[in-house]
């Protein structure tokens, strides 16, 4: 099974959704592929409530993908994390690539880009779309 690695700032909004959504059509094609995330600045989540965003929750739940219960809460990235994984994306390169190069230099042109907005710059319903497109794309080339 390989596996790619979907990072956000908090691991709980874009970063879910696209773990989640992947997982979802990858399974639906028996690819041999698994998604996982992490998030790059769990401190700057301080405001977060509960597992998941509401935003991710209802994005999921409106495509028919069901969630499991109990959610495990956000989970910062380390080292092993990008050694186990065969693909990386950051989903923001504007917000990531910045944080990617002060945490795990080594890493920072080894990662994919995305350039999908955290809810302060981007639409919700807009964001997911534009996630969803990229994974759809993703899943097509696997």
């Amino acid at each position: 099974m390989q596996t790619v690695l979907f990072l956000c700032t908090g691991n709980y909004y874009r970063s879910r959704f696209s773990e989640h959504y992947f997982n979802h059509l990858a399974a639906q094609k028996d690819l041999g592929w698994r998604a996982d995330s992490r998030g790059l600045a769990l401190e700057r989540g301080q405001n977060n409530a509960g597992p998941i965003s509401k935003y991710a929750r209802q994005g999921l739940l409106s495509r028919n993908i069901q969630l499991s219960d109990p959610l495990r809460f956000p989970l910062p990235l380390t080292l092993n994390d990008l050694n186990a994984s065969h693909q990386v994306i950051a989903v923001d390169e504007t917000e990531h690539r910045p944080l990617i190069h002060a945490r795990f230099p080594d890493w920072e042109n080894k990662i994919h880009y995305w350039c999908v907005h955290d809810v302060d710059r981007e639409n919700p319903d807009e964001a997911l779309k534009q996630l969803e497109n990229h994974i759809q794309d993703l899943i097509s080339r696997l």
